[in-house]
């Protein structure tokens, strides 16, 4: 009788556990209809699907995520999540950037241990991409925040944000070309790539504090988190993705789609 009732107790406590931590790793893509450069690019017809779409479905392959949620403020955004069955939270339309709408979004979750925020605009997203900023982040619990870069020899071209670090850590962001080479040495820059693992205490902090003056300068909003002292982790993914910013990337992603393979594991299910 002892041994089944401490097989019970067991049993139970195991069932808790599995229920409390259900849900650890959560994607949530920010998306809104107020695009300058390309109005309401998420619902922009890309091989039949919209382009927010595309987003959620390779976000929903990586295997690292628990659950994958659409953030918006858009009644018509929410339209497209309802038809084509992808999960969303409604969010506030007061928001000034991406990270303050995920950071409202991670509040509905209760249980989570890193939150990764995976751009809306990026319909080509490699889900193993996704897989690898979520294990280096549980590699490298010192920093508050991941953001993987890509290198690249583009030059002058201020739609890419460049990183300038020291070994892993994030000195600066930048739209200029940095670090500049004084020496004149060929230099790859540090594309910034857009899958960025939070700490849900990292998104706290980030939301208390107001834009900062860099933060308004560059037009990039992790630089709030620097003026914030919150330590932000890098290194070199392999992903071939792109932000979805001006006409000339809408072109760009829809020709890759025609040859994209993973597009043709889940456009059957819609087309």
């Amino acid at each position: 009788k002892k041994k089944r009732k401490t097989y019970k107790i067991w049993k139970q406590k195991n069932q808790f556990k599995k229920i409390f931590f259900i849900i650890m790793i959560v994607g949530l893509i920010p998306t809104h209809l107020k695009s300058k450069r390309l109005p309401k690019k998420a619902l922009l017809n890309l091989g039949g699907l919209p382009m927010i779409i595309h987003t959620y479905r390779r976000a929903k392959k990586a295997k690292k995520l628990d659950e994958v949620y659409i953030c918006t403020d858009s009644s018509e955004i929410i339209k497209v999540c309802k038809k084509f069955n992808a999960k969303y939270l409604k969010t506030s339309s007061k928001h000034k950037n991406g990270t303050e709408r995920v950071a409202e979004a991670a509040k509905k979750i209760k249980t989570c241990k890193f939150i990764i925020d995976i751009q809306g605009d990026e319909p080509l997203v490699n889900p193993n991409d996704i897989d690898k900023v979520v294990n280096f982040h549980k590699k490298n619990k010192f920093f508050d925040i991941i953001v993987p870069f890509q290198p690249t020899i583009q030059r002058n071209n201020k739609n890419i944000v460049k990183i300038a670090c020291t070994k892993n850590r994030v000195i600066s962001f930048s739209r200029l070309d940095v670090p500049y080479s004084f020496d004149k040495k060929k230099l790859f820059l540090k594309k910034h790539l857009s899958i960025i693992s939070f700490k849900p205490s990292a998104l706290k902090v980030f939301c208390k504090k107001s834009l900062g003056e860099l933060e308004k300068t560059e037009g990039i909003e992790l630089m709030r988190a620097l003026e914030l002292d919150l330590k932000i982790g890098t290194f070199k993914a392999k992903g071939t993705s792109f932000s979805v910013d001006i006409l000339e990337d809408y072109f760009k992603a829809s020709k890759f789609l025609k040859k994209d393979k993973l597009f043709k594991t889940y456009k059957k299910y819609y087309i």
